[in-house]
């Protein structure tokens, strides 16, 4: 039963007459509205109404004034929930879920809200909002869940109407007829709607799960994988079907890993899909990388090259030949680099060939060139076909095996500057993983110019970020983590009084937003070159690397923590 005490409150202002008061009460129990709304009609505002709750219940009153809940914030509450115990979420502040409530008095309600924060592992704060504020935002939840629970229909729909008896008079399987179906407009529209809230909502990969009983649909934004759909299983054949047309891959192959690729128009931007099909017990996971050509590729500076780095990294590339090594896991932005570095020497007295798998992004003025193994078109015999293009300077997408390191050695000797990419887990590890590969250590100094190492950073929204006095313990420990730093690099860090910290807010759902790279860069040097020669260990790398003042990824972090950009959970979460 709904508290209707605040009623007496409206009474007692003479904001309306008890004779109406009945009138409201019976009329919302006639049409199932709520007294608020009834009352409202009465001519009574919903600011007046708010008011009398909160003098009543003593919980605090919080209006929306048209504000949208981010998708992120939704997610913490089932809509299933929101509708049945009438309270929605508005916003996470201080590591605490507000919630907006319509009747606070509903034990079920409070029971239910206490069930979902154990769930999520946080506290709540509850707040009295509007009836209209409630409804705008339950109007939000038709965002993704909405739009596919809405084609889950229509595909049920299709199936029934569609499903025919085979000769032996027996109905075909829902898989056989969902494949029939995917030319229809309600698989079509599925795809659609999960790959447009991928794009909006900033994901860099989709992955389609099967399991035993649900398939999963989780989008990847900013490095974290989240659950953003669960669907039935028997709309897996049919979504894996339609992407697999979009992408010219085999119907009927579903033993083996594929690989495609296709383009979209989604919010007028024009966004490339690369997709990898994946056999698993429960059938083809598949994996489908986002590749906005909207967002530009960016300049050294954003991508999170800073001081010495940065003035290394020019230096570097202004050389008239040599190679320069970008080394890091998969999914630590290393392509992005070096675009960037394609976008800085791309210039019209230049003739600039790549090899890619794939290329994720066109630079016009580059000649780029997609390597295909499977027709024998791979790094290594790419390579040898660019020495005949003239290039002045070549990007290998990356250096996999003996043959493509010996030949991007012999072209940085010929007088072409090289770019590409190694895994190895830091700058130091380079000069060992080439000799492990067959480069003779004496090749090496003359063509290798640099060798980066780089790992990909959360960024803290700059508009929500919690402040840390930069004192005590907090002090002590960025002392620690900078001590290794040369005296010269030292002179260069100034402490701030406060450093920040992630804050999770209505407009900053998880507190960050975005990443940068850290970077350690490895400079060619006469000191080093004598340490190469005469079989380098680690060890003898890593003292002329200090000596020289590199700083560590870990020790550009730390500095890119001062300058208030990513926070030291976000730095150690990768480093």
């Amino acid at each position: 039963m709904a508290d209707t005490r605040f009623a007496d409150i409206l009474l007692q202002k003479n904001l309306v007459t008890k004779d109406k008061i009945e009138w409201a009460k019976g009329e919302a129990e006639t049409t199932g509205l709520f007294l608020e709304e009834v009352i409202e009609k009465l001519g009574v505002s919903q600011a007046q109404i708010l008011e009398a709750k909160s003098k009543v219940t003593g919980i605090p009153s919080k209006s929306l004034d048209g504000e949208r809940i981010p998708f992120d914030i939704l997610r913490y509450v089932p809509e299933d929930s929101a509708r049945t115990y009438k309270f929605v979420p508005l916003g996470a502040k201080d590591g605490v879920l507000e919630v907006g409530i319509i009747d606070p008095s509903d034990l079920d309600a409070r029971e239910a809200l206490q069930f979902i924060a154990s769930r999520v592992n946080m506290p709540f704060r509850v707040y009295l909002i509007s009836i209209p504020d409630y409804r705008q935002v339950l109007d939000e939840y038709k965002g993704l869940g909405g739009e596919v629970t809405k084609v889950l229909g229509e595909l049920e729909s299709a199936l029934r109407d569609e499903a025919p008896v085979t000769r032996s008079g027996k109905d075909e399987s829902i898989g056989e007829v969902a494949d029939k179906a995917i030319e229809d407009a309600p698989i079509t529209k599925m795809v659609a709607v999960i790959l447009k809230h991928a794009t909006e909502g900033k994901a860099s990969d989709i992955h389609i799960e099967p399991s035993k009983d649900k398939l999963r649909v989780r989008f990847r934004v900013d490095g974290i994988l989240h659950t953003s759909l669960l669907l039935p299983m028997k709309v897996h054949e049919a979504i894996i079907a339609r992407v697999k047309i979009l992408t010219n891959m085999q119907l009927d192959e579903k033993r083996k890993p594929q690989d495609g690729r296709f383009s979209a128009r989604i919010d007028n931007r024009d966004i490339d899909f690369r997709v990898s099909a994946f056999p698993t017990a429960f059938g083809e996971k598949m994996a489908i990388r986002i590749l906005d050509q909207e967002k530009g590729i960016r300049s050294l500076e954003d991508s999170g090259l800073i001081g010495r780095n940065l003035k290394a990294v020019e230096a570097g590339l202004s050389e008239p030949y040599g190679m320069v090594l970008i080394t890091g896991p998969t999914g630590s932005g290393k392509t992005t680099t070096l675009y960037s570095m394609l976008n800085t020497l791309n210039q019209e007295r230049y003739n600039i060939v790549s090899l890619e798998d794939p290329i994720e992004y066109n630079i016009a003025g580059v000649n780029q060139s997609q390597v295909r193994p499977e027709i024998g078109y791979d790094f290594a015999s790419g390579l040898r076909s660019i020495l005949r293009q003239d290039p002045d300077i070549i990007m290998v997408g990356e250096i996999r095996d003996r043959e493509t390191a010996q030949l991007a050695i012999h072209a940085a000797l010929t007088g072409h500057i090289v770019l590409s990419t190694l895994h190895t887990n830091s700058a130091i590890g380079v000069i060992p993983r080439l000799i492990d590969m067959g480069v003779e250590s004496y090749l090496i100094p003359p063509t290798l110019n640099l060798a980066i190492a780089q790992r990909l950073v959360r960024t803290l929204c700059q508009d929500s970020k919690k402040a840390m006095l930069l004192t005590g313990a907090v002090k002590d420990r960025i002392d620690s983590e900078l001590k290794e730093v040369s005296s010269e690099e030292r002179k260069k860090i100034s402490y701030p009084k406060e450093i920040f910290q992630a804050l999770p807010s209505a407009t900053c759902p998880k507190g960050t937003s975005g990443r940068m790279a850290v970077y350690e860069v490895l400079v060619m040097t006469p000191e080093l070159e004598k340490i190469i020669l005469k079989s380098p260990t680690e060890g003898e790398i890593t003292e002329e690397a200090r000596r020289q003042g590199m700083l560590t990824m870990r020790e550009d972090g730390i500095i890119k923590v001062l300058q208030g950009k990513i926070g030291l959970e976000e730095l150690s979460e990768v480093i």
